[in-house]
């Protein structure tokens, strides 16, 4: 805010300066008569009368006279000029009008009027942008604190209207998130406990049945080989609850919502060149796009633009970031996106778990990650009605998106 309001004083200051210095230099002009038009002509008359040469007065345009005078006439008028020629004085008269005052003037209301213009264009941009943006950035970082309770007002000016749309609904997007999340907490927890109480039968029965065994109160075999068919049964049933457990919560992390419409295949490869053409080109990373057939297919697009882009950044990550290809073909009624990078050092045993939650391959180093991005794109394609592979060729890995076509 300060910089600004010394930006503007900077620039008034400068606008004065130049009014004062081309209004200084235009005065300096005008007062020089060497400049004025009148004089080259008189001088031009001057040298035809002393080569004694015909001369007209109607081919001039400022002189109008020209007359010998006798005595020796002094005289600062500036209707008229004196000069010595051959020996005798001659009278130039002339017309002249001071036509740098008019343009001072002018030049001054021009120069004027856009110094009004500089001016009030950057006291609009402070009050109508310059200090609304001020009272928005605090607002992410009262996001990042967890408050989410406080809306956004619309500004006046309407400058702000599509981010302060993206900053609302970014709010409301963390405050449902944060509902699921306590929703999810709750439901946990009370699976937990519910979980724990039947864990807590079958392991009383085997606590029973291990002390008994201990004491050597069975000594018919018969009732010993019950009693561990009986152990084993309730093994299975705390592994079927540890089971249920572990369904449950890789249900249940993520919340990946789709809305499956119809969109241009076209449209989507020119988000994805649009955003990765220059960073790769900066990482001096080929990046070559098959000339696709466009055409509709189903699916959401925000989120098939999400499976894309995690696929292209694990090329970037895991790949040797020589080169990374998108081509496109066809397999009955479903389109298919290929991306491909070179340098793939996965192993053939590995791939078949790529695609697994928290997963991460012998290829990662120390390259930091979640192990989630290709277990999302499979969720997500999933519930796009399409699906997603991979393979490996002579040390090229490639990932394939299936899109129904609409």
């Amino acid at each position: 805010m300060k910089s600004y309001i010394r930006l503007l004083i900077t620039v008034i200051a400068a606008l004065a300066a130049l009014l004062v210095s081309s209004t200084v230099i235009l005065n300096m002009s005008d007062k020089c008569d060497s400049g004025h038009p009148y004089r080259v002509e008189a001088e031009r008359i001057a040298r035809k009368i002393e080569n004694n040469e015909s001369y007209s007065i109607g081919d001039y345009t400022y002189i109008t006279n020209v007359e010998r005078i006798s005595g020796n006439i002094e005289t600062t008028n500036s209707d008229y000029l004196i000069k010595r020629i051959n020996g005798g004085l001659y009278r130039f008269d002339y017309t002249y009008h001071h036509e740098n005052k008019n343009e001072l003037i002018i030049f001054c209301l021009c120069f004027g009027i856009m110094s009004l213009f500089v001016i009030g264009l950057m006291i609009y941009i402070y009050f109508g942008i310059i200090r609304p943006f001020e009272k928005l950035s605090d607002y992410p970082t009262e996001l990042a604190k967890g408050n989410l309770t406080k809306p956004l007002k619309e500004q006046k000016s309407g400058y702000f209207g599509k981010f302060l749309w993206g900053l609302d609904l970014l709010r409301e997007k963390l405050e449902k998130q944060r509902a699921e999340e306590l929703e999810l907490k709750k439901q946990n927890n009370t699976m937990v406990l519910a979980l724990s109480h039947d864990i807590k039968t079958p392991l009383g029965v085997i606590e029973l049945y291990a002390k008994a065994l201990e004491k050597g109160l069975y000594k018919d075999e018969e009732k010993k080989k019950e009693i561990s068919v009986n152990i084993h049964s309730k093994c299975e049933e705390i592994r079927r609850y540890v089971d249920d457990i572990a369904k449950t919560e890789s249900e249940e992390f993520l919340s990946l919502d789709v809305n499956n419409s119809e969109f241009y295949l076209s449209g989507l490869i020119g988000n994805v060149r649009s955003f990765y053409s220059e960073k790769l080109k900066l990482l001096k990373t080929e990046f070559i796009i098959e000339e696709q057939p466009d055409c509709l297919i189903r699916g959401d697009n925000e989120r098939s633009l999400e499976v894309i882009q995690n696929i292209i950044e694990n090329a970037v990550k895991y790949g040797d970031g020589k080169r990374i290809a998108i081509s496109f073909s066809k397999d009955e009624n479903c389109q298919l996106i290929h991306i491909s990078n070179s340098g793939c050092t996965l192993s053939d045993s590995e791939l078949p778990h790529i695609f697994d939650s928290f997963w991460r391959g012998s290829n990662t180093g120390s390259q930091s990650g979640s192990g989630l991005g290709l277990y999302i794109c499979r969720t997500l394609m999933r519930k796009m009605e399409g699906d997603i592979y991979a393979g490996i060729n002579n040390g090229e890995m490639t990932v394939t998106a299936v899109f129904s076509m609409a």
